[in-house]
């Protein structure tokens, strides 16, 4: 038994691990094609479509100053921009803060949520915020966020001119990389996630998911499907499947960049992630068993994704682990004997290189500090997933069981320096 067990979780593991690098060398693949679709945007000003901008923030006074001024910093015609900051139910100096910049320009709005609207959430502010818009193109960042001044010029062209995009994607860096090893390793997840889950699968199934910031739909979608799903904790997976089974894609393009910040502890990153992870719990289970409804069959490639990512690819690590362990203090018999210890030291040098080429698709990320931090987060980061998928998994089982309302965990910010280095 112990032996078909083991058997079974490599299988399951080796299967994804070939999955991701079928997926990887897609990414690559994109990087160097990507910049041909940059060439197709040029537009005169008068054509460029109306924009607008929605911020959800709460308690975000250490961070939403910045934000506001890169939007002040955007190259795209204020005529035809606008930003609205939601203000939900903030107990800081958020509110005051938008209050001050709104006065002083005219594309900048404050919106305060008020009873019955407060505190719901980002989906929720993200729906109130939707109702004082007006433009063709909503685009969303959170309060964290600095876009870089060409972000919005590429996220509203690149829609303009593909008819078939629902939505466009752009990429995300982290701003506070070199805090300590913990950003470290998120930098290095965020960028392999995306030159991977993102760059790849849109590359080989012209697919790619809706991240919490930096996008762009097109309004008419976001009515036609009735907004964010107020219920969902990852209400970016959760749009995504609606987009699609709407009959659109979702296109990613890298060219428009965000910095945005990221946990600089273990209290924050658990608690963040553990949201993301029960977002995606949620995802799969609303959708599984009404796959048959589905009218656009494609949509079946993320929720089978999601599934073995979340159930079979953690539940095989997890199952592989368990059987090792045991046979530490217990002779299980395995008859895979030194095969199993190839099979891993190779899946450790396969997840080592589909790391190291993501990194090297970006300036000054393949450095030799980075390899070791790679290295090192196979055997700590990596390995923390499987206790936070467990958690998340219990969480969200007691959730659906008991029937409990899913509460919203804001990220906590953290202060940065003025000038943080971008090419971190």
């Amino acid at each position: 038994m112990a032996n078909f067990l083991l058997y079974t979780s490599l299988f399951i593991i080796w299967m994804m691990l070939f999955y991701h690098a079928f997926l990887m060398i897609g990414g690559y693949l994109h990087s160097l094609k990507y910049r041909e679709y940059e060439k197709k945007l040029a537009t005169p000003v008068e054509d460029f479509p109306k924009v607008s901008i929605l911020i959800p923030a709460h308690n975000e006074e250490v961070v939403i100053e910045d934000t506001i001024q890169s939007m002040i910093q955007l190259n795209y015609p204020k005529d035809k921009l606008e930003v609205i900051i939601i203000n939900d139910n903030s107990s800081d100096n958020t509110g005051s803060i938008i209050d001050r910049f709104a006065q002083k320009y005219a594309f900048i709005r404050a919106v305060h949520t008020k009873p019955p609207h407060t505190g719901k959430g980002k989906s929720a502010a993200l729906n109130h915020g939707l109702n004082y818009s007006s433009g063709d193109i909503i685009v969303v960042y959170d309060a964290d966020n600095t876009p870089e001044p060409d972000a919005i010029h590429y996220l509203a062209l690149g829609l303009k001119h593909d008819s078939k995009a629902g939505a466009i994607v752009g990429k995300f860096r982290v701003v506070n990389a070199n805090k300590n090893i913990l950003t470290r390793f998120i930098n290095i997840e965020t960028l392999t996630f995306q030159w991977l889950a993102q760059a790849g699968r849109w590359f080989w199934f012209k697919m790619s998911t809706i991240p919490g910031t930096n996008f762009a739909i097109r309004r008419s979608i976001l009515e036609q499907l009735g907004g964010w799903d107020e219920k969902a904790l990852s209400e970016d997976t959760e749009l995504s499947i609606r987009v699609y089974n709407a009959g659109y894609y979702i296109r990613f393009f890298p060219a428009a960049i965000t910095w945005e910040q990221e946990p600089e502890n273990l209290k924050v990153w658990l608690r963040q992630r553990t949201r993301w992870a029960r977002g995606n719990l949620y995802v799969i289970f609303k959708y599984l068993f009404r796959m048959h409804k589905l009218k656009n069959k494609k949509v079946l490639v993320d929720i089978y994704y999601f599934l073995f990512t979340y159930v079979l690819f953690f539940g095989g690590i997890l199952l592989s682990h368990s059987i090792f362990a045991v046979n530490l203090v217990r002779d299980l018999e395995l008859s895979i004997g030194v095969v199993s210890y190839v099979l891993l030291v190779v899946g450790f040098l396969l997840f080592v290189t589909e790391v190291c080429l993501a990194l090297s698709m970006e300036n000054d990320q393949l450095t030799f500090r980075n390899f070791l931090s790679v290295l090192f987060m196979y055997f700590t980061y990596s390995q923390m997933w499987l206790f936070l998928v467990m958690y998340s998994s219990f969480l969200e089982g007691k959730r659906m069981l008991f029937r409990q309302e899913a509460k919203w965990y804001k990220t906590q910010r953290f202060k940065q320096p003025t000038k943080e280095n971008h090419s971190a």
